[in-house]
């Protein structure tokens, strides 16, 4: 049912500006518990004809529960398809990306990707790289990365989860096993001193450590909204972390604490970042 939701929902979502619309209002509900219709069409200017099949959408993936005369939020922790993951924060995972490919050398290298919309900035900024591998276990980055000249890649198997078209599980786990890299590139639903790495999934989770143990340096890529954030599953202890690149809306706070456990912050929208 979750695949064939998804399915629908992407083939709906025909525009940036409207994944941008759909994202906005999943926020909303999620800030205010539910939201009328009346309210969502004015709060974001849209005709209430707009907001009902918006809504009705993002019901059908049971992303919020349709009520009378509006919706109202469901799992806190449910995970925003990549279909509209995409479109959030876009300026500032260019600027993560392009700070994370200039501290790659230039000469033959391996990396790691994980999945992730902020980790798939980083393969399109790999376009120029002339020698370069990457191992990964997500579809929508192979397929990125699959038309530039001077980039190998290397698929995990694994079984596929739709909501972000990654391979998972043992399959996966034995390839990053079976492999040497010299930087693993790591997207997160949240990192925190406290708790590490984090994403939604169990199953996605204990991959990408796998993915991790066999680096010999990893560094998380995650906007500033995920900084101070903990999902259900651990992805790698903080220890295990030598950078995180993020962006400059990130809790000073937390990055302060991340500095203290021995992680180097690097805040990529800072003219002094690179």
């Amino acid at each position: 049912m979750v695949a064939t939701s998804t399915e629908t929902l992407i083939a709906r979502v025909t525009s940036g500006r409207r994944a941008r619309r759909l994202v906005q209002i999943l926020d909303l509900i999620s800030e205010h518990g539910a939201m009328s219709l009346s309210d969502l069409s004015g709060m974001l200017g849209i005709s209430a004809a707009t907001a009902r099949r918006d809504l009705s959408d993002l019901a059908d993936q049971s992303l919020i529960l349709r009520t009378h005369g509006g919706a109202s939020a469901v799992d806190r922790g449910r995970e925003i398809p990549v279909a509209l993951r995409d479109s959030r924060f876009q300026d500032a995972k260019r600027a993560i990306a392009r700070a994370m490919v200039e501290r790659l050398p230039a000469e033959r290298y391996v990396v790691a990707l994980s999945g992730g919309t902020t980790t798939a900035s980083v393969a399109r900024e790999l376009a120029h790289h002339h020698d370069i591998a990457v191992v990964t276990n997500s579809l929508s980055i192979a397929g990125l990365l699959s038309g530039y000249a001077g980039v190998r890649v290397v698929m995990t198997g694994g079984f596929l989860r739709p909501q972000s078209l990654e391979l998972v599980g043992a399959l996966a786990e034995s390839t990053f096993n079976a492999v040497n890299v010299g930087t693993a590139i790591l997207g997160a639903d949240g990192i925190s001193a406290a708790a590490g790495v984090t994403t939604h999934d169990e199953t996605e989770a204990r991959t990408n450590h796998a993915m991790v143990a066999k680096a010999q340096r990893t560094v998380v890529v995650a906007d500033g909204s995920k900084v101070g954030r903990v999902a259900l599953a651990q992805n790698a202890e903080i220890e295990q972390i030598a950078m995180l690149i993020t962006d400059s809306t990130a809790d000073p706070e937390e990055l302060r604490l991340l500095r203290a456990a021995g992680v180097e912050v690097v805040v990529a929208d800072d003219p002094g970042a690179v």
